[in-house]
C-alpha cells in the first residue's frame, strides 16, 4: 500500500523497536514521567509515536506540549537519530483545535464551539488564555467578534515557542517501513474505516469506532494496527492484527507508553 502524500502521513524508517504513546490528555506530569522511563531504556534504531490527544480534557495542555517538545528535540539529537524518528499524530482533540482557531469561518458558530466545549477541548482553550463563556458570546455576536477572539488565541500560541509549529506539524497517521522482509505496522489515533484505503480515510481517524478490536483482520499490508484512544480505556488489548492503548490518562487512570518490536510484538508496557 504505497502512502506518497509525507506531509499526512509519518514514515519510521526501519525501527528496531517503536515506542507508542497514549493519549496524554493533557496531563503533563504523567508525561513527563513516562518521558524518563522511556529514555532510561530508549536504545539506538528506536522509534517514536505520540498516537494523538496530547492536549484536551486534562489540567495541562500548554505544558504536555512543551513537555513533549523538549523530549522530542533530546531524541532526535542523539546518535543516529533524525527528525522523521519521532512522530506525533493528530487526535480528535488537536483536530477540534484547529478547527476552532476557524470558528469565523462555521455555518453556525456557537452549535459548533458548543459541542467541542462538551468534547473537552475547555482545558485547552484555558491553557491559551481563552474563556468558553466569552467565545460562547462571540459566536452568538458575529463573525467579526469571534475572529477577535480567535485572533487573541492565535496571538498567546505564537509567544509559546514552538506550539504553532507543533498543531503544523501533526500527521493523520504513522506507519512502519521496515527493513525488506519486515513486518508493517499502522498506528492510528481512535478509528480506522477498512471499507476504505489509508489515503482516504478522512476524520476516520480521529473519531472512535466500536468495532476496532472486533474487526481483527489484516489492513493492507499492515501486520498491525494500533490505536491511542479508546472510549472504554482498557489498558493495552491485543488481538491478532490490532492493538489498543488507553489506560485513562487524562480520566484519573495511568498514561501508558507500549515498546513494540519491528514485527508488532508488544515487548513491554510502561505506566505512568
Amino acid at each position: 500500500m504505497p502512502v506518497s502524500d509525507k506531509d499526512k502521513f509519518a514514515v519510521l524508517w526501519r525501527p528496531r523497536r517503536v515506542w507508542a504513546i497514549a493519549a496524554v490528555h493533557g496531563d503533563a506530569a504523567r508525561l513527563s514521567k513516562l518521558h524518563r522511563l522511556i529514555a532510561d531504556q530508549f536504545k539506538l534504531g528506536d522509534r517514536v509515536v505520540y498516537l494523538g490527544n496530547v492536549v484536551g480534557h486534562g489540567p495541562e495542555s500548554r505544558k504536555a506540549v512543551s513537555n513533549l517538545l523538549a523530549f522530542r528535540r533530546a531524541a532526535i539529537a542523539g546518535l543516529g537519530m533524525f527528525a522523521a524518528d519521532v512522530a506525533v499524530l493528530r487526535g480528535a482533540q488537536e483536530e477540534m483545535w484547529q478547527k476552532l482557531l476557524q470558528l469565523q469561518f462555521a455555518l453556525n458558530p456557537a452549535e459548533v464551539l458548543g459541542w467541542m466545549l462538551d468534547q473537552g477541548v475547555a482545558p485547552t482553550l484555558e491553557a491559551y488564555g481563552g474563556d468558553g463563556q466569552e467565545g460562547m458570546r462571540a459566536a452568538r455576536t458575529g463573525a467579526a467578534a469571534i475572529a477577535r477572539w480567535t485572533g487573541a488565541l492565535r496571538a498567546t500560541m505564537q509567544q509559546v515557542p514552538g506550539h504553532v509549529e507543533f498543531m503544523a506539524s501533526l500527521r493523520r497517521a504513522a506507519y512502519t517501513e521496515p527493513a525488506s522482509g519486515g513486518a508493517k505496522i499502522l498506528f492510528v489515533h481512535a478509528g480506522l474505516d477498512t471499507s476504505r484505503p489509508l489515503t482516504a480515510q478522512n476524520d476516520s481517524f480521529w473519531w472512535p469506532t466500536e468495532d476496532f478490536m472486533q474487526r481483527d483482520e489484516r489492513f493492507g499490508d499492515f501486520a498491525k494496527v494500533m490505536r491511542g484512544y479508546d472510549q472504554d480505556r482498557p489498558g493495552l488489548a491485543v488481538g491478532h492484527c490490532r492493538m489498543s492503548l488507553d489506560g485513562g490518562c487524562g480520566f484519573g487512570g495511568p498514561l501508558l507508553g507500549a515498546c513494540l518490536a519491528d514485527d508488532g510484538e508488544v515487548l513491554e508496557v510502561l505506566e505512568a
